[in-house]
């Protein structure tokens, strides 16, 4: 119920007898206070447009296989900052990426290229189209952890979740125009259903070698490096979404924690990474390659 006074404040009666009442002119009423107005700009960068594809090291034989390193984050997104160094986890994944491309390089047997090579920003939707372009064998994300337990260390490779296979064949039997390739098979002129088929057969026998690679990872670089007790993991991250290339997102270690962080920031810490991944690269390919192989 209002007060008598905010009635008296809202209303003026008429004249004796009238029975009317009239609203007060707004000189009668109290003045409201200022609207004040508050903005902030957040400058959003512009997705690459006409992205040029990074050159390919190694072999210079086109039928080796591909590998595409994606060093995490760039530009204006640092991802994780170690507390203990102030090291930037764009600066430690490019540094480990390029000692993982350096080391591969060396042996003459693969072909390597990095999404950037750089301090740039890629949307992640640029990241796996690189791989997909450049019709790439295998695709690894490197990044760095960080957790609010500052106990926690060791490596963690994830790949996609089989949550998301069914649900990305939907999306990219109906996103993509009938010109695309997927895997060597054109949709052209398929219908959405089958080309939803289509894709998610392609993306299951992915995911299955994707896996594949993810225990090698783990065997070969577990003398180099410390990789958490459930090592392998599963998740629908968008880098990871290419449904024709094999691919794993590596995280090397916990920047919060300052084993991990002293260890990545390291040159001994980046040529072991480099010879765990180089290892397991070259074993998963020597068995894909083998007569019989997958």
């Amino acid at each position: 119920m209002l007060h008598a006074l905010a009635l008296a404040a809202a209303f003026l009666t008429g004249p004796q007898g009238s029975g009317r009442i009239l609203f007060a002119p707004p000189a009668a009423m109290a003045p409201r206070p200022a609207k004040r107005w508050h903005s902030i700009t957040v400058p959003i960068p512009p997705v690459a447009r006409g992205l040029s594809l990074p050159k390919v090291e190694g072999s210079t034989d086109p039928s080796r296989p591909l590998i595409v390193i994606d060093a995490g984050h760039g530009g204006h997104d640092p991802g994780a900052i170690s507390a203990e160094t102030g090291e930037k986890e764009k600066d430690l994944t490019l540094s480990i990426a390029q000692a993982i491309r350096d080391q591969l390089v060396r042996s003459g047997r693969l072909r390597v290229a990095l999404t950037r090579d750089d301090d740039r920003f890629l949307v992640l939707q640029e990241r796996y189209g690189i791989a997909r372009k450049m019709n790439a064998d295998l695709f690894i994300s490197v990044h760095a952890d960080s957790a609010d337990n500052h106990e926690a260390r060791g490596a963690t490779i994830y790949t996609l979740s089989e949550v998301a296979s069914d649900r990305e064949a939907a999306r990219l039997a109906a996103r993509e125009n009938r010109a695309d390739v997927l895997n060597g098979v054109n949709l052209s002129g398929q219908t959405d259903a089958v080309s939803s088929i289509l894709i998610d057969l392609t993306q299951r026998e992915t995911m299955k070698e994707s896996a594949n690679f993810a225990r090698l990872l783990q065997r070969e670089g577990r003398p180099f490096m410390l990789f958490r007790p459930a090592f392998h993991r599963y998740a629908s991250l968008m880098v990871l979404k290419a449904p024709d290339t094999p691919s794993v997102l590596f995280e090397t270690g916990y920047l919060s924690n300052k084993d991990d962080a002293a260890f990545l920031a390291s040159p001994e810490g980046r040529s072991g990474i480099a010879k765990g991944v180089a290892k397991a690269v070259e074993i998963y390919f020597a068995r894909r390659l083998a007569p019989g192989g997958g």
